[in-house]
């Protein structure tokens, strides 16, 4: 099975080898029929602490890392 690869922006570069990324998901609510605009923070594993708050990232799935990192940070986006 393919590990899944997320889109978000870094919030947090304070942790040691950590960033928290924040992944922002849009649907269209089954009753309102309105987009929702629906996020959650994940915490990734950034090895060199190359990225800093702000910067647009890919994180992909790995296995655990520590107690709270399941993600690594795979690319950045400079678009």
């Amino acid at each position: 099975m393919p590990k899944r690869i997320l889109q978000g922006t870094v919030v947090s570069d304070k942790n040691e080898k950590t960033v928290v990324v924040k992944v922002e998901r849009r649907f269209t609510h089954p009753v309102m029929k309105k987009v929702v605009r629906m996020s959650k923070k994940y915490k990734a594993h950034d090895e060199n602490n190359a990225h800093k708050v702000g910067d647009s990232v890919f994180i992909q799935e790995s296995a655990p890392i520590s107690k709270d990192k399941r993600w690594v940070v795979v690319s950045s986006d400079q678009a």
